[in-house]
């Protein structure tokens, strides 16, 4: 399975909502948090995130579709 590092940039709106969790919970894919910083305004993630290629681009597009800005980070 390929893995992928991406940087999740949160919307203050999003920042309290357990978005790993749903992402792991609806799509097939597995996820390691690298590294992170969240304040109250504002907040980012870089993860590993594993899975079929297709699982991995729909899980994506679903962050980005709620809001979630998604950078993929050179490896």
């Amino acid at each position: 399975m390929p893995t992928r590092t991406l940087r999740l940039v949160y919307p203050p709106a999003l920042l309290r909502r357990p978005i790993i969790n749903q992402v792991i919970l609806d799509f097939e894919v597995s996820i390691n948090i690298l590294q992170a910083q969240v304040t109250l305004e504002e907040g980012w993630l870089e993860i590993q995130i594993s899975g079929e290629s297709r699982e991995v681009a729909r899980a994506m597009a679903w962050l980005e579709e709620i809001g979630i800005q998604v950078f993929e980070q050179s490896s």
